[in-house]
């Protein structure tokens, strides 16, 4: 989708204009994807725009750079990237809310497999984005489809970090779910368990039981993920991060998804098998989550970061 551009980006200290944000096309993280990067939203409040567990994705992004080094070489803290966010978002004037993208790369210097010598730049951009998967996916549900393609093995390439180039192994699972007629894949892992979406993690219940694949099954360890789990257990239902099969997504009662750009999205067939539209615990978490992003209870307050 187009991007509804904004006034400014943030680029290593400086506010450039949104045409401006550029970087030349030999650094190295165009040709080899060496770099890591976060999603992130900000939500309309009664106290004004909020971000969404800010501080987590934050020191997420940085955890990730230190996997890849030189990236973990920028001089930004957690506090100074979390200021960055804020002011960028009242300099773009993002009242309603906005989706937020900082990204940690190589600047120009050496092309080659060696990322050593290239010094990395960090670069914070934010636009305003509606439902990833569809306006009307929140309610209906979105059809996906199991993917040929299996999720980067734990010794392949790290699933703690969020790297620009391991990215290329769920475009082509996406890729594969959108010719097939789906609108989302589920990758597994490479010995054959659920790992997640291509950019969401899964849940499935069962008997009123909600169940996740647990990290060891490859999966990131997504923020959201944790925030719906709390908010699950919140609610008094019974919550468990266990390996699953194919044949438990046919069998579900109901499937959600999870993330940043999804936000919290019914699954209402696998494989052409019917789950169904969005379920009663689906949609009784899902309206919890969506009080909690825009402030209304008071308990999870503490995962907003209001822009004032």
């Amino acid at each position: 989708m187009p991007f509804p551009k904004s006034d400014k980006i943030w680029m290593d200290g400086e506010f450039v204009d949104w045409d401006q944000a550029t970087v030349h096309v030999l650094t190295p993280t165009i040709h080899y994807g060496y770099g890591v990067f976060e999603g992130i939203r900000a939500y309309p409040t009664d106290a004004g725009p909020a971000v969404f567990q800010l501080r987590p994705h934050m020191a997420r992004l940085l955890k990730s750079a230190k996997i890849y080094p030189p990236l973990d070489t920028i001089p930004y803290s957690v506090d100074d990237l979390c200021d960055v966010v804020c002011e960028l978002i009242r300099v773009n004037g993002h009242e309603g809310g906005c989706y937020i993208r900082p990204t940690i790369i190589l600047g120009y210097g050496e092309i080659g497999l060696n990322p050593l010598p290239s010094k990395p730049q960090a670069i914070i951009a934010t636009w305003e984005w509606g439902a990833y998967l569809g306006e009307d996916s929140a309610v209906n549900g979105v059809r996906v489809g199991i993917s040929s393609y299996r999720r980067i093995g734990k010794n392949t390439i790290p699933p703690a970090g969020k790297a620009n180039g391991q990215y290329l192994n769920s475009s082509l699972a996406k890729v594969e779910a959108l010719r097939a007629g789906y609108d989302e894949a589920i990758m597994l892992s490479e010995d054959g368990y659920v790992a997640e979406g291509t950019g969401e993690n899964l849940f499935v219940i069962r008997d009123g039981v909600v169940l996740t694949p647990p990290l060891s099954d490859g999966p990131l360890g997504g923020i959201t993920r944790a925030s719906v789990m709390t908010i699950a257990r919140d609610l008094d239902i019974e919550v468990h991060e266990t390996s699953l099969v194919r044949t438990d997504l046919y069998l579900a009662d109901e499937i959600f998804l999870t993330g940043t750009a999804a936000e919290l999205t019914p699954v209402r067939e696998v494989d052409g098998r019917v789950i169904g539209p969005r379920g009663p615990v689906t949609e009784r978490i899902q309206s919890t989550f969506i009080d909690a992003i825009h402030g209304r209870i008071d308990a999870y307050k503490d995962w907003l970061t209001v822009v004032d």
